[in-house]
């Protein structure tokens, strides 16, 4: 055998014990990470067991309880004695008006000041973000309104709208020689009250954190879109529109499920009335199942506005992020 020979298989062996070497040290760095990786998780999951704990004992058990309790006639006194009765307290919520009436009305609610507030909070965001005179006032003022509870705000605008003489807005009307206005006496009217005192109260709010989804915009995409020549119409829709797409989604999100769940203004404001004009999904499920104590209908119809909530919200999801791709 050759000293060439040698020398080559010697090369060999050693390439080869590199080799594996650098094999046993992948291995060991990936079984590394591994560990890393699982240690990580496992305490990500440490912290949000609490949380975990707390969800499940505050909502997943009882919605599995409305389940089980919408399936019988459960007077919420004794549910040993309580029967059977399949989906009969779904098909009376159908067959329902006042119930019916109160779903028709949420969901007219939250439509509405979610289309509004929306409408109004973003141009008024804009105008806020501006420089002009009073500029903090002005800021400070339209948060002022979203401070106080609805509860509050709805007894002091029942005062406001007042159908009698002494109604403060009919006070008015009367001086100046106008008849008084059924403001909430009358059914149309009452429904237009509540929703524009919850886009009052609300917008300032909104408007606050599209005013903060503003001011993290760089000034220089500004400044650049100017020397190029785009007028502010082309600036907010090219620059600004696109940059507050998830603060719509946020904004959004909060307001319909605020809406959805609604109970303290109309209630106030207008107990539900004239008639149920403004009756809610939350007040007939508190009226039907701890008023009447038909905790089946009430149960059942909670299940079908807890899966309604999660439709409607889920549907806006998908709309935000298909929007948000679509902008980016």
């Amino acid at each position: 055998m050759t000293t060439a020979t040698v020398l080559a298989a010697a090369s060999n062996r050693a390439a080869a014990l590199v080799r594996a070497l650098d094999s046993d040290l992948e291995a060991a760095h990936a079984k590394d990470r591994r560990h890393r990786n699982f240690m990580e998780n496992l305490t990500s999951v440490q912290f949000l067991l609490p949380l975990l704990a707390v969800y499940i004992i505050i909502v997943l058990i009882p919605f599995a309880q409305s389940i089980v309790f919408s399936l019988t006639d459960y007077d919420g006194y004794d549910f040993a004695n309580a029967s059977f009765v399949g989906l009969a307290n779904y098909r009376t919520i159908f067959a329902d008006q006042t119930l019916l009436a109160g779903l028709g009305f949420t969901m007219l609610y939250t439509i509405a000041t979610t289309v509004l507030i929306t409408a109004i909070a973003l141009p008024l965001a804009v105008t806020l973000n501006r420089k002009f005179f009073g500029r903090n006032f002005a800021r400070s003022l339209f948060f002022f309104f979203s401070v106080p509870s609805m509860a509050v705000l709805g007894l002091v605008w029942q005062y406001i709208f007042s159908p009698l003489g002494t109604g403060a807005v009919n006070t008015l009307l009367g001086k100046l020689g106008i008849a008084p206005v059924p403001w909430l006496s009358d059914p149309t009217l009452a429904k237009g009250c509540v929703i524009f005192i919850a886009v009052w109260v609300q917008i300032g709010w909104h408007a606050t954190l599209y005013l903060a989804y503003l001011q993290a915009i760089p000034a220089d995409l500004y400044e650049q879109a100017s020397v190029d020549g785009a007028s502010r119409g082309q600036q907010f829709a090219h620059i600004t529109l696109p940059q507050m797409v998830p603060a719509m989604g946020v904004s959004i999100f909060m307001l319909l499920t605020g809406g959805l769940k609604v109970y303290d203004l109309p209630f106030t404001l207008t107990t539900g009335g004239p008639g149920h004009a403004t009756y809610t999904v939350t007040q007939s499920i508190i009226v039907t199942g701890i008023g009447s104590g038909r905790y089946g209908v009430g149960s059942a119809l909670g299940v079908m506005f807890f899966l309604c909530c999660v439709i409607l919200v889920a549907l806006q999801q998908v709309v935000t992020n298909g929007i948000e791709k679509r902008l980016s």
